[in-house]
């Protein structure tokens, strides 16, 4: 008997995703065996790089096969335990994918406490992205009192931690978004110095003006035409840590004007620059740091964020799509189970 829900991906994407790439069915409700569990799917979490799970181009990460259920990560209630260690009620962290249910056993699933605090922040600023942004910025970018720190996707779930960081550091914090409600909330709800909307005219000459001193540390999560508009700009000795191309993930050939190779690395050599693109699960070992950090800005409320909420996970597919258009404001989320922590 169905009793679940689950998207796989039915095609993959030429540019950018459609409704036809993905394919809602019913599905029976699993049953766990010795040493599972059954969750049930309360939140899922979306995010750009699943653009990129949807090719099956050579990548860090195996793409999701043609029929697979979509891949993501999601915060889940505990609906049958005969796993040693979890109970049915427990909260946890768990990469479910796109479906409402799932048996685990346990690998990668973490308890959360829902006494402590709300759970979707596991999904944002307590979770992937927020430890994204933490290590990106302090391993990498390490900015320094004074220097300035320059984040493109300022508004998003990364990049406004991004910003926020900087300024806990003593940085100034520039932000680049799209449209002038995002700005005004990066700088009036954030704290950014600044905040400077890409759609606007004159990208490169309004970063410049923000940045007189020129940017020390660039945390990319964009590329395309922001990436020219800071590249000039950086000084010596600057760090940019490489998150996200967000701009070109949908593309399907290079956009005229890109910078070439032999400028680029030329100023890679004169300025002595460094570029170095990471992925999270390469500071593992610093997961602790970042908990205990950044849940007490969270608490003493240097740190504020943002979800974006859609209810119903048939709205999945339409709301990825939204987000990799930039339509989204803040950690975009899916509400699969109403009435969920």
């Amino acid at each position: 008997m169905a009793a679940g829900r689950r998207i796989l991906l039915a095609a993959r994407p030429v540019g950018e995703p459609k409704d036809s790439d993905f394919r809602i069915e019913a599905m029976p409700l699993p049953v766990p065996g010795s040493g599972e569990m059954l969750l049930r799917t309360l939140w899922l979490s979306l995010d750009p790089y699943m653009r990129g799970r949807m090719s099956d181009a050579p990548s860090y990460a195996t793409p999701v096969a043609i029929g697979q259920v979509m891949d993501g990560r999601t915060v889940s209630e505990v609906v049958v335990s005969n796993l040693d260690g979890f109970a049915a009620g427990d909260i946890v962290f768990s990469p479910n994918g796109w479906q409402t249910h799932a048996v685990s056993d346990g690998k990668n699933v973490r308890k959360i406490d829902p006494a402590l605090a709300p759970v979707s922040p596991a999904l944002g600023v307590l979770g992937r992205p927020g430890m994204t942004a933490y290590t990106g910025l302090l391993d990498i970018g390490r900015p320094q009192a004074g220097e300035t720190v320059v984040v493109s996707a300022a508004s998003g779930a990364v990049g406004s931690l991004v910003g926020q960081i900087a300024r806990i550091k003593g940085a100034r914090a520039i932000g680049i978004a799209g449209g002038p409600d995002k700005c005004r909330y990066v700088t009036e709800e954030l704290g950014f110095d600044a905040c400077l909307d890409h759609r606007a005219p004159d990208l490169p000459g309004r970063l410049k003006a923000a940045c007189p001193k020129g940017i020390d540390v660039y945390f990319e999560n964009v590329g395309g035409a922001v990436f020219e508009a800071v590249f000039p700009l950086l000084n010596n000795f600057a760090r940019v840590p490489v998150c996200g191309q967000i701009a070109t993930y949908n593309a399907t050939e290079m956009p005229e004007g890109s910078l070439r190779s032999s400028a680029l690395t030329r100023a890679i050599l004169t300025k002595r620059l460094t570029l170095r693109g990471f992925i999270v699960s390469d500071f593992a070992a610093r997961h602790g740091d970042f908990l205990r950090d950044v849940s007490a800005w969270v608490r003493d409320g240097r740190v504020r964020y943002r979800e974006d909420v859609v209810d119903g996970l048939e709205r999945a597919p339409r709301a990825l799509i939204g987000l990799l258009r930039g339509e989204n404001f803040g950690k975009l989320l899916v509400r699969v189970a109403t009435g969920a922590h």
